[in-house]
């Protein structure tokens, strides 16, 4: 089991032996992948609320970095380090989380890895460690935190995914996988649970957003990542994911159209072919860099906070560039394939 230091407090003001003492009013959250990126911006929203969190990641630094700001917002924490690819550590997870807590009003699963490069040119263990955060991962969340919203009558299971889990994302097949698993396996939980109209699935496709995540990415293209213009704030994402607190819903998507990502499967495959060609373009000409395993097996050391480090606005080198422009076109392509079908159906 992968769960460690169970009994540790960190920056918090609950008492864990009391759980009725919770205010009324406070939302009581589980957020995995709460060290950086996405999940540390949602832990830290949540806190401005006055919300109770249970904060887990593999890493120390940064959750304990995080449960400092979600106190200094308002809010109280406590962290627990937890490797979502162990299921039996999930479970216990979810049964300290309800001790502490008292019920578990939202179970945030945030965590998410990559590695980029040409299908056969990545190890396959990688590809293999990509699936097991990605979509095992998510799934024991799941399967440790539906008993507990079956047995209280309610609760909402928030599932973030991407904007990968509609269109596939060449160089990066077994993350492409992951997401597309993901977005079938909420569709099946919904079904599922429609007898109980309290218990939520809710699914979070955001575009590029501007964390650590690229960072983090194993690589084996020998090209440097970075983030093209236009990415997303973590904070817009995580005040979507606050917001679906008070107002659960099944699709919530972030920087694009929705008509156009949930429809994008009627130009498949155009948009993965250009950005194939433009990925093989980028490849070749951004600036180099050696090959990494990232933090596919071990948390990066230290804090990794909440966006990636990049100047949103600095310029970017030819490959991202085209990249950038290979995406753009993708887009429009699909929507004038989309628009064309539209007009034949009239």
């Amino acid at each position: 089991m992968r769960l460690h230091e169970p009994t540790t407090h960190t920056a918090s003001t609950m008492n864990s032996t009391t759980p009725s003492t919770t205010p009324a009013s406070a939302t009581r959250v589980v957020i995995t992948g709460a060290s950086s990126g996405i999940g540390a911006a949602t832990a830290i929203a949540f806190a401005r609320t006055g919300a109770m969190l249970v904060l887990a990641a593999r890493g120390r630094e940064g959750l304990d970095d995080v449960a400092r700001r979600c106190r200094d917002a308002g809010g109280s924490a406590e962290v627990r380090v937890v490797d979502v690819t162990d299921a039996a550590a999930v479970g216990a997870l979810a049964a300290e989380a309800q001790e502490i807590l008292g019920e578990i009003d939202l179970w945030f699963s945030d965590v998410g890895i990559g590695v980029v490069g040409k299908f056969d040119e990545v190890p396959l263990a990688d590809h293999r460690r990509v699936i097991e955060a990605n979509l095992l991962g998510h799934m024991h969340d799941a399967h440790a935190v539906l008993p507990v919203f079956l047995r209280q009558g309610h609760g909402i299971w928030v599932n973030m995914i991407s904007f990968g889990g509609f269109v596939a994302s060449p160089y990066s097949a077994a993350y492409a996988a992951s997401k597309f698993g993901l977005r079938g396996f909420s569709e099946a939980l919904r079904a599922e649970l429609q007898a109980h109209p309290d218990i939520h699935v809710c699914d979070v496709y955001p575009t590029f957003v501007d964390t650590p995540g690229f960072r983090h990415a194993a690589n084996y293209t020998g090209a440097k990542l970075s983030y093209p213009p236009g990415t997303l704030a973590p904070e817009k994402v995580a005040d979507a994911v606050v917001a679906l607190a008070r107002q659960p819903r099944d699709t919530t998507v972030i920087g694009a159209p929705a008509a156009l990502m949930k429809f994008s499967e009627l130009a498949a495959p155009l948009p993965a072919l250009l950005l194939g060609r433009f990925m093989d373009s980028w490849s070749k000409r951004a600036d180099r860099t050696e090959n990494t395993t990232g933090a596919l097996y071990a948390p990066e050391r230290g804090t990794s906070g909440v966006h990636s480090g990049q100047p949103r606005t600095q310029p970017q080198t030819q490959g991202n560039t085209a990249l950038t422009v290979g995406a753009g076109l993708a887009l429009g392509v699909l929507g004038w394939q989309l628009l064309r079908r539209r007009e034949r159906s009239y």
